[in-house]
């Protein structure tokens, strides 16, 4: 029983080819000529770009970033009296918080992932302003009372902080992958 011959694709055209062909038998391309060249600085250049979004991911970034947004401006003054991170100072805080995790799911997923915690800091930012700016509907923090400001200003805090978790997002990044390859020359 003779073995089927595998069958390769046209890159210019998509017809099938029998994988010892020369030449396309629907378009004539040579088919050696059109495989991908790799190119060493074309794949140095790749190795910093993110190939897709991933859902899972995303959702451990929403994690990361819910618990250490509310662990340091919700836990921790509720247990240090002295500590009172409403309005100016809480937004400033939060710019830390992000960078920080966006860092952290930097360094531990695996592949390259800018965008989930980008989408994660955005999605926490939303509770994050209305409780820094208005409290919990009175049960959980007091609003702003002290330090206030324009709404305005806690959304461009706000959107300086998830500027900032893709920053530390790079970062982690950066740390897990190491050093860059150097150029052959």
């Amino acid at each position: 029983m003779a073995s089927k011959p595998s069958v390769i694709n046209c890159p210019s055209c998509g017809a099938k080819n029998p994988s010892d062909a020369l030449r396309c038998g629907s378009c004539g391309s040579t088919l050696e000529e059109l495989a991908p060249v790799v190119d060493e600085t074309r794949e140095r250049e790749r190795r910093y770009q993110q190939e897709g979004f991933s859902a899972s991911w995303a959702g451990i970034s929403l994690g990361v970033q819910a618990v250490l947004t509310g662990v340091i401006l919700v836990a921790l003054p509720r247990v240090v009296g002295a500590l009172d991170f409403e309005g100016y100072n809480g937004m400033t805080l939060v710019i830390p918080i992000w960078f920080c995790g966006g860092m952290l799911v930097g360094m531990i997923s695996p592949g390259k992932t800018f965008v989930e915690p980008v989408f994660a800091a955005l999605v926490v930012a939303l509770p994050t302003v209305f409780f820094l700016y208005n409290g919990l509907f009175g049960t959980i923090g007091a609003g702003q009372t002290v330090r206030t400001m324009p709404i305005f200003m806690y959304v461009i805090m706000a959107m300086i902080g998830c500027m900032f978790s893709l920053v530390g997002s790079y970062v982690g990044e950066r740390i897990q992958l190491g050093a860059p390859p150097k150029p052959q020359d």
